[in-house]
């Protein structure tokens, strides 16, 4: 299932003021190749899933400050574009296997190959077996997986990710990073994952873009130095590893 087309992103100038005059961005740059892998990362309240939205064009920046895609400015939601959020959007009366499809039927996509391209999807996603299961029978992770699918079915050639573990136990999150990074290096989109995790963005990303306080400005655009393919068993026992968390720590004060 090789993505077949990904695209790069570029922010110049970013600043987001809300009408209700709290300042959550300032002149954010940035420029993420295709089919890279960048985390976002910074204190709460610096402006990261504000800055998610802005990309995913579901909010506007300030006047002045531009995004593009691909070479084309954002200013509306793209339909090459996919967003995960924290908590997922499954419905309930829906199976798995439904569920994975859903988007896919309401922007009513082409049928010829779809069902075989949801079975392709769910072994993916590792939920052989529970196709026809309910999300009240599904762990947190299953659930989070199969909302992953489901817009991960659309071939979108970026992967604009909202803390989308954040709301899981540690050991669940951990399986969870282990699983992205492993889908990831199957297709290869260009992903934007915000995140409060050190280590998730340090074992995931190729580059870590850090935040400061609100108003969120990018203070460091840091290179993971770290090579691939990354294994779990091993990666998080390195030195660079550790290296990179306590220097990604410091920037963020925790040490």
């Amino acid at each position: 299932m090789a993505n077949e087309a990904r695209a790069g992103i570029r922010a110049t100038g970013v600043s987001k003021t809300f009408d209700t005059g709290t300042h959550a961005l300032d002149a954010v740059d940035f420029a993420i190749e295709p089919g890279e892998f960048v985390a976002v990362l910074g204190p709460s309240g610096c402006g990261k899933s504000t800055l998610l939205r802005i990309l995913a064009g579901l909010i506007p920046g300030n006047a002045g400050g531009t995004v593009s895609i691909a070479g084309e400015r954002v200013v509306r939601p793209r339909p090459d574009v996919g967003v995960v959020f924290q908590t997922h959007n499954l419905l309930p009366w829906l199976t798995v296997e439904r569920n994975i499809r859903l988007a896919a039927d309401l922007r009513r996509s082409e049928r010829s190959g779809l069902d075989a391209r949801v079975q392709d999807m769910v072994k993916l996603l590792r939920l052989d077996g529970f196709e026809q299961r309910h999300p009240h029978e599904l762990s947190g992770g299953m659930q989070q997986r199969t909302a992953i699918g489901q817009t991960l079915l659309l071939r979108p050639s970026v992967l604009l990710m909202d803390e989308p573990f954040g709301a899981l136990d540690a050991l669940t999150r951990d399986h969870l990073n282990v699983e992205l990074l492993r889908i990831w290096q199957e297709l290869r989109q260009t992903v934007v994952l915000v995140t409060h995790s050190i280590a998730e963005a340090v074992f995931l990303a190729d580059r870590v873009l850090v935040m400061s306080p609100r108003p969120g400005r990018i203070i460091e655009d840091y290179r993971v130095p770290i090579e691939r393919p990354r294994q779990p068993q091993t990666t998080k026992g390195t030195p660079e590893f550790g290296q990179a968390v306590l220097h990604l720590s410091r920037l963020m004060g925790v040490v």
